[in-house]
């Protein structure tokens, strides 16, 4: 069994036991957190939502916080003595599936 959710403005798909890395959400390690923007619920038959599957949810676990690796941003304007560097790293939150429910 698989679904689809929705969160930060990106979709993922998900099963129970996998590790998925997301936006920084505002939960502590340890604690479980709960999708209720389902899109899509597939088993044996699929499920669609028009925009959300109702009743349907997904329960994960928070594992941790952290920064991704850091990037490069560098701008410059040609012939104009323009340089800006800089370097930026995203907040993120690594969470393991719990359960899915219909």
């Amino acid at each position: 069994m698989y679904a689809i959710i929705e969160t930060c403005g990106k979709q993922y798909r998900i099963q129970e036991g996998n590790k998925i890395v997301i936006d920084k959400l505002t939960a502590e390690v340890g604690s479980e957190v709960v999708f209720d923007r389902v899109v899509m619920l597939s088993s044996d038959s699929a499920k669609f939502g028009a925009p959300y599957v109702e009743g349907a949810k997904v329960t994960a676990k928070v594992q941790e916080h952290g920064r991704g690796e850091k990037i490069i941003v560098f701008k410059k304007h040609r012939r104009k003595s323009y340089r800006k560097t800089q370097g930026h790293r995203q907040d993120y939150t690594a969470l393991v599936i719990t359960g899915i429910s219909a």
